[in-house]
């Protein structure tokens, strides 16, 4: 019975995380990446939120929190203190297959750049490279890849050419990658608001309009009203909080909150692992 809470909190993380994964694997990031931003993500919530007495968490408790060891949990910390703290990227077989090509004296020319590589047996053969860099990745999964994501390309005569060093499946604009992060940070900051506030204090508000038997031949009309109406709505919240913004008293602004409300569209895919 006390595992069942524990369970349906990972139940729902799984669920969370499917759009995140999407994003991540899209950008060409593995698991390991954000492993250990997940790790440093856990140090940082530990250790600012669960202090005893307003002061800091100290190693010992946000290790027994995380389950992370004191060593590691140290050194997240000292990343954390760090303006920009330094976030390794594990390789995966296509970034490794990429940053051989780039770097090992087998496969670069004489200037330094990635030599250009047969696709069949003959050297220097793309084979080759594979067979050192490509791990347990099937050879022609492998280079069908970089070839559909562009980091390599076919040469008139066929061989193979390296174009960039980077593996990203599909480039994401990091203004607007940003800007998504904080709409989910919000999102789940009154989610978990609400399921772990004391039964006397209020909710925040939090509720859905849905319904699952919608003819998709009227997604058109719904975002056109959606847009109507829920761009009205939110210049009437916009009104309001002008209305009630906190004005400088003696030269200095009062003590002030951020508040809101955020509006965003529902629709599961119409097609099933179409990876839209």
């Amino acid at each position: 019975m006390e595992q069942r809470p524990a369970a349906s909190v990972l139940v729902a993380c799984r669920t969370l995380l499917r759009p995140l994964a999407r994003l991540l694997l899209r950008s060409g990031i593995s698991w390991r990446d954000f492993a250990e931003a997940a790790k440093t993500t856990f140090v940082e919530v530990a250790t600012v939120e669960f202090g005893i007495r307003g002061r800091p968490t100290n190693v010992s408790r946000v290790a027994i929190l995380t389950g992370i060891n004191r060593r590691d949990v140290r050194k997240q910390r000292a990343q954390i203190a760090e303006a920009e703290p330094a976030i390794p990227q594990y390789l995966n077989p296509a970034r490794r297959v990429l940053s051989g090509w780039h770097q090992d004296p087998d496969f670069v020319s004489a200037d330094g750049t990635p030599r250009l590589l047969n696709a069949d047996e003959r050297s220097p053969a793309y084979v080759d490279l594979w067979r050192r860099y490509g791990g347990d990745v099937p050879r022609g999964a492998l280079l069908k890849e970089l070839l559909a994501v562009g980091a390599v390309k076919k040469t008139g005569d066929g061989r193979l050419q390296a174009v960039s060093r980077a593996y990203i499946p599909r480039m994401v604009d990091p203004a607007k990658t940003l800007r998504a992060g904080g709409v989910l940070n919000d999102i789940g900051n009154t989610v978990v608001h609400d399921l772990l506030c004391p039964p006397r204090e209020p909710l925040r508000f939090e509720r859905r309009a849905q319904n699952e038997r919608i003819d998709p031949k009227h997604l058109p009309a719904f975002r056109e009203f959606l847009e109507r109406e829920g761009m009205a709505f939110l210049e009437r919240v916009d009104d309001w909080l002008t209305a009630h913004e906190a004005e400088a008293s003696g030269g200095t602004r009062r003590p002030a909150v951020r508040i809101g409300v955020g509006m965003y569209h529902i629709q599961d895919d119409i097609e099933r692992g179409a990876g839209k």
